[in-house]
């Protein structure tokens, strides 16, 4: 195993954090807005499954009326 040199560790590491693109603050904001509306979806879409689901076994083992 190759000896590291931590002054050199750290500067390599500094120059892959500069070629890092970073997100602007728009992008940032519209990207968790997606977020939060496509978990509101997803939510949304199992609860009505779930519903569905349950109606189809109650109906099925004969406990709904």
């Amino acid at each position: 195993m190759a000896k590291i040199n931590p002054g050199q560790y750290i500067r390599e590491v500094r120059q892959e954090v500069a070629k890092v693109t970073w997100p602007t603050r728009k992008e940032t904001m519209v990207t968790t807005a997606m977020v939060f509306v496509m978990v509101f979806l997803a939510a949304m879409f199992f609860l009505l499954v779930d519903m569905g689901l349950s109606r189809i076994v109650k109906f099925i083992l004969g406990l709904g009326g």
